[in-house]
């Protein structure tokens, strides 16, 4: 079951995969090392921390013959493959050239490799196969501009073909095709009458249509109108269903109804038996490891301040017990052949670059790969340290402190001094969570001088339905009183210099550091936001029609219904729109020209206001981008004015601008000569800009 609302979910602009500043990164870091303060220490380049990885998201194809990964080809992440015991022998198989490709996955029948792209940012995909022998990509959903394709289903038991869900004849909902990857040769499986999403078995049959009814929460029925599984509004953002199990009676699902935490659990479709597999009583069960053929959950994980692994299968439980060995529980299985012979192993903590290893379960080898950024193996990262504040209510808030470069002589957890303290707001904001691992932006702010804290808010996801629920009509509210109750303990803890608070974030975190500056505007001396909404009204009236189905249990549900006078209004006291009066400090913000989830009218209306008032604004937009940035030239661009930002009002260190901007299609708006050097930067690499004063 796809559930398409709408979730502001981009915190940052590239984490992980996401390209940023150049193709090749083997730089020379001695030439970045400048004093700061006592120590000196290195300025790591933005490339090595934002830039394409050398090689990520690895995966087996599910006959264990191949292994594929996502590497650059001239500046664009394309996707490679190489025979498992040939790894020298890799050739890249796709020819994407400007945006690249972020996820990839293999087919059933271990020949194409899938994959989905949309057209600068726009969110309407479409689905890609390419067969790795023949090397060819064919376009499975060849639909005209503006429709949407998403893979509804796909089974082992049908290797050669995948469910297409297309909003072609209606926009607002998805019909179903049956599609043959071999020949791309698409059939009409079922029209959509209504539903809001589908719940199909091991067969590719369509069993169940998903119905959002006005009151909110959702129903799971039957093509007859029989109600199979009723969700409350509740627990419509805290349950969902996974998959039937390959004997098609059994469906698997995450469910906290009864409950304060998702529990999986399984529900025999003949008679609605539900039976509980594993819960956790302060987190709701997220990931999973499922059997490849059966699609039965082998293994599951909860994640409070860390995240914990527990195994339901015995096999499975004596590989893991021997891997935590070897890699000190800091470590996951994200891909596996269909025997379970073989794995691919991802290690990550916060202070050390992402690795893959290769795990033998017959031979019991384990051999390393590659790491995604090897270049950061030649720096010192810092520590990221999980603490709990309290709420002034008492909510317990799961946060993340990572301190500057050489600010923690003995390693406490705190600076010898009070230092400057940037506020890193995730987006969504439900079902999206702040967690303890490697973090690029945390480490970039950390290494340039700031601490960081990132907030778990009321509302974030992870933390069962009540914690996520507490957010309810609380934008602009307690979620942010939350905010402001962290950057109070951390200054009562010494950590930071009250008079150097900034705030970030993406999209629900852009509309937080708005908040942050309007309605709180003595405790933050500036603020960068991308892609944020500054009009709750607006926002909501401008989401795409696939998203409205889901309305009534999500934005309505936490923000208000703009159709309702009061609720209306109460939105837009709560925007920050309306507070322009009250701010202070300066404002950097950025957007991408084609966001369908927040327009770019958003930043246009603020922009403006402040213009009007006079008030510190500057204004950055990509017009081939969307929610959020991916074409490298871009989110390198975004990251140096950015950096350069923070350093003019909270005096921070910053890498020169130098060629950042060659290549990058931004636009400087507004407000381009606040930063410093940012014009000339501008004018002397020829960058084809629009640069407004």
């Amino acid at each position: 079951m796809k559930k398409t609302s709408i979730m502001l979910g981009l915190a940052v602009a590239c984490i992980c995969l996401t390209p940023a500043c150049t193709t090749a990164h083997h730089i020379d870091l001695r030439n970045y090392e400048t004093s700061h303060q006592e120590a000196k220490t290195q300025l790591i380049p933005r490339s090595v921390l934002f830039g394409n990885p050398d090689r990520g998201q690895v995966r087996l194809s599910p006959d264990g013959q191949y292994v594929s990964w996502l590497a650059p080809v001239g500046g664009a992440l394309n996707i490679w493959v190489a025979p498992i015991d040939d790894m020298a022998n890799a050739k890249p198989v796709t020819q994407e050239k400007k945006r690249g490709i972020y996820r990839h996955r293999w087919g059933y029948d271990s020949r194409y490799v899938l994959y989905r792209k949309d057209k600068d940012g726009d969110e309407n995909y479409h689905i890609y196969a390419t067969d790795i022998v023949g090397g060819t990509t064919r376009d499975l959903t060849p639909v005209k501009d503006g429709v949407r394709a998403t893979i509804e289903a796909r089974s082992a038991q049908y290797p050669n073909r995948i469910i297409v869900g297309i909003n072609e004849r209606d926009p607002a909902v998805f019909d179903l095709y049956m599609v043959d990857v071999n020949t791309g040769e698409r059939s009409l499986l079922k029209i959509n009458p209504g539903y809001a999403g589908w719940v199909i078995d091991q067969s590719l049959t369509p069993r169940y249509g998903y119905e959002t009814p006005k009151t909110g929460g959702a129903r799971i029925v039957d093509f007859d109108g029989n109600t199979f599984m009723d969700i409350p509004i509740d627990d419509y953002l805290t349950t969902e269903i996974i998959g039937f199990d390959a004997s098609n009676r059994y469906l698997h699902a995450l469910d906290s109804r009864g409950r304060n935490t998702s529990a999986l659990v399984r529900i025999d479709t003949q008679d609605g038996a539900v039976t509980t597999l594993a819960q956790d009583s302060k987190a709701d069960v997220q990931r999973m490891i499922l059997h490849p053929k059966t699609n039965e959950p082998l293994a599951y994980s909860v994640e409070y301040m860390t995240e914990k692994w527990e195994m339901l299968d015995p096999e499975l439980s004596a590989d893991f017990d021997f891997l935590t060995g070897r890699f000190n529980g800091a470590m996951r299985i994200v891909s596996k052949t269909d025997d379970l012979s073989k794995f691919i192993v991802y290690s990550s903590e916060p202070d050390k670059p992402s690795r893959y290893y290769t795990y033998d379960k017959k031979s019991g080898s384990v051999d390393y790969l590659f790491s995604t950024r090897p270049d950061l193996q030649k720096v010192k990262l810092q520590p990221m340290h999980a603490i709990e504040i309290k709420a002034r209510d008492g909510l317990p808030l799961v946060s993340y402190l990572t301190l500057p470069t050489g600010s923690d002589a003995d390693g406490d957890g705190r600076p010898e001094k009070p230092v400057p303290l940037i506020v890193s707001v995730h987006g969504g904001p439900w079902g999206e969570r702040d967690k303890y691992s490697y973090d690029p932006s945390a480490q970039w702010l950390a290494n340039r001088g700031y601490a960081v804290l990132s907030i778990n808010f009321r509302g974030s996801g992870g933390f069962g339905k009540a914690f996520l629920n507490a957010a309810r009509r609380q934008f602009a509210g307690e979620m942010h009183d939350d905010l402001i109750d962290g950057v109070n303990w951390a200054i009562a803890e010494r950590i930071a210099d009250k008079n150097k608070i900034g705030i970030t974030g993406g999209s629900y975190g852009g509309y937080a550091t708005l908040v942050g500056l309007t309605f709180t505007p003595d405790v933050f001396a500036c603020g960068a936001a991308r892609v944020a909404p500054s009009n709750l009204v607006t926002l909501i009236e401008s989401f795409p029609d696939y998203a409205k189905p889901y309305l009534d249990s999500d934005w309505y549900k936490f923000v208000g219904n703009p159709e309702i006078a009061a609720e209306r209004s109460d939105m837009l006291q709560r925007s920050p729109i309306t507070r322009i009066d009250a701010m202070k400090s300066p404002l950097l913000i950025s957007h991408g020209a084609n966001d369908p989830r927040v327009t770019k009218a958003e930043s246009d209306t603020i922009v403006k206001k402040m213009e009007e008032k006079n008030l510190t604004v500057t204004y950055a937009n990509f017009p081939d981008e969307g929610h959020g940035f991916s074409r490298p030239e871009n989110v390198a661009a975004n990251y140096a004015v950015t950096e350069h930002f923070f350093a003019k009002c909270l005096g921070g260190r910053a890498e020169p601008f130098a060629d950042v901007f060659d290549g990058s299609s931004i636009e400087i708006l507004s407000g381009l000569s606040y930063i410093d050097g940012l014009a000339d930067a501008l004018e002397q690499h020829s960058v084809k800009s629009k640069t407004v004063q």
